[in-house]
């Protein structure tokens, strides 16, 4: 019997061992109190996770492709974050109201019991600070800041009053991609991998790409929580090395680095052995992983070979970190098969307290640096046939108010809005959803939604759904009890779906 024959062997024997009541009360030999905290340490049994099918393949690798409960509209997902929250006011939401309203005292009313980051007193209106033109053959509302948008507007469903519990940017982002605000629980991109693995045994299964910063809830936002640790986001970079210390030590030669390896996963094998701890198979792909994507990593990160037109596009900026780069990079990552693509572009939060910040400075460079490479992704994913079966999501952390920013009381120099989650923009594209379509609305000065209010929860529920998952459905038990990513909330946003 070879080795993974005899793991299997032993594993269908370890699970069985521990499905007996007397093997569980032997092996917690401190009686109810070691009960108690072996559920608190997660170390007294051992759990199957409820999605997880350890068939023999997946047993021995956690990355293994599983087909979904129901059936998918989408294979894989590009999200699109811009870190510090667009506003949506100058972007997508289009309220002429507003314009009539500007610099004028804010009704003391309006604000009554509401929380602010920065906002002191009462401030004065905010009016647009873009002009707006209907685009498309959908008519829908898009700003003079987003001219290439214009051309994929059709492309779209946007979500006009999307909400949030959060107006801090950590705590917001925490809860768009873990369902929770704090630190701990699995990301989105995690959940989707853990349930459906991988396409592509030489790349991760999930990959984070940022530019210009990191966002501020770090590498949370990309872990893996309490699932296995193999299911973790992959950070990788668009200048330098793909990968930090992906490249072996000078004298080490390939055929030498496979002898290591192999050297090391003995070693595991025999740990798996003794300890029976599913851990140490996430170590030992995780040893495989790396040795594979040495060669798949550089190859598919390098966008130098591409076409020109294709560069011409996107906007590449060569030998630079950039979002633009990071569009093009996301396109070639799905077409290899990775599962979830996450890029971050960090330097969207427009308080106006700076140049870099304000709507008439910093955010009209974001708008430029976003417009086409955004655009571009779209066209070049539906000319490829990829669109089809590709979810790409669009959107920040919240919205922004259209009050002017006064803190301390003193309204800024510079035009720049507050924090505020009562109503922001998202949008979807790709399989399954509809085109071209607008669900939800705000009232006439974007504060609020009146109409087709959508959660956090919501949206993750609805990405699941088009994957092939039953949100509700879709746990891991942890310390005694069943997670799931929207937590106890959440409904699919059936009215956007095609």
């Amino acid at each position: 019997m070879d080795n993974i024959e005899k793991l299997i062997a032993e594993r269908k024997a370890f699970e069985a061992r521990l499905n007996s009541r007397r093997h569980f009360l032997k092996e917690c030999t401190l009686g109810l109190g070691g009960i108690a905290l072996g559920s608190l340490l997660n170390s007294c049994a051992f759990t199957t996770p409820k999605a997880y099918d350890y068939t023999a393949s997946r047993a021995l690798n956690p990355m293994a492709p599983l087909a979904p409960p129901l059936t998918p509209k989408v294979k894989r997902v590009i999200y699109l974050h811009m870190v510090g929250a667009p506003s949506q006011l100058e972007l997508f939401d289009y309220k002429p109201e507003l314009e009539k309203l500007h610099n004028k005292p804010c009704p003391a009313s309006l604000i009554e019991g509401k929380e602010f980051a920065f906002i002191e007193g009462v401030p004065n209106m905010l009016g647009p600070q873009a002009t707006f033109k209907k685009a498309g053959d959908s008519g829908n509302w898009v700003s003079n800041h987003l001219p290439h948008f214009k051309n994929v507007v059709d492309e779209v469903s946007f979500l006009k009053a999307v909400y949030t519990d959060q107006f801090n940017h950590g705590p917001a982002q925490l809860l768009m991609y873990t369902g929770s605000a704090r630190f701990g629980r699995p990301s989105l991109g995690s959940w989707v991998t853990y349930g459906l693995g991988s396409e592509n045994n030489n790349l991760p299964g999930f990959v984070v790409l940022t530019s210009g910063g990191t966002p501020d809830a770090g590498k949370s936002l990309w872990g893996n929580g309490f699932l296995p640790s193999i299911y973790q986001g992959v950070h990788c970079r668009s200048k330098g090395d793909p990968v930090l210390y992906l490249k072996d030590p000078k004298g080490i030669s390939r055929g030498l680095k496979r002898k290591v390896i192999q050297s090391i996963n003995e070693i595991n094998y025999k740990e798996f052995e003794k300890f029976k701890d599913p851990e140490v198979l996430t170590r030992i792909s995780q040893y495989e992983m790396a040795y594979r994507m040495q060669v798949s990593v550089p190859e598919v990160m390098n966008i130098d070979q591409e076409p020109a037109y294709i560069k011409e596009m996107y906007g590449v900026k060569p030998g630079k970190e950039s979002f633009a780069n990071n569009c093009l990079l996301a396109r070639k990552m799905v077409e290899k098969g990775v599962r979830f693509v996450q890029l971050y572009d960090w330097g969207w939060d427009s308080h106006g307290a700076s140049e870099s910040e304000a709507l008439s400075k910093g955010f009209l460079t974001k708008c430029k640096d976003m417009d086409r490479p955004v655009s571009a992704l779209l066209l070049d994913l539906k000319q490829r046939g990829l669109l089809e079966d590709t979810l790409v999501v669009w959107g920040g952390e919240f919205g922004r108010t259209p009050m002017w920013e006064n803190r301390a009381g003193i309204q800024n120099s510079l035009i720049g809005r507050d924090h505020q989650g009562e109503a922001f923009t998202m949008w979807m594209a790709g399989g399954g959803i509809k085109k071209g379509y607008v669900h939800g609305e705000t009232d006439e000065i974007g504060f609020r939604g009146v109409s087709g209010r959508v959660s956090v929860y919501d949206i993750q529920a609805t990405i699941l759904h088009l994957l092939g998952f039953n949100h509700e459905q879709f746990t891991f038990d942890f310390q005694g009890r069943p997670f799931r990513l929207t937590d106890v909330e959440g409904r699919v946003i059936h009215e956007i779906l095609a």
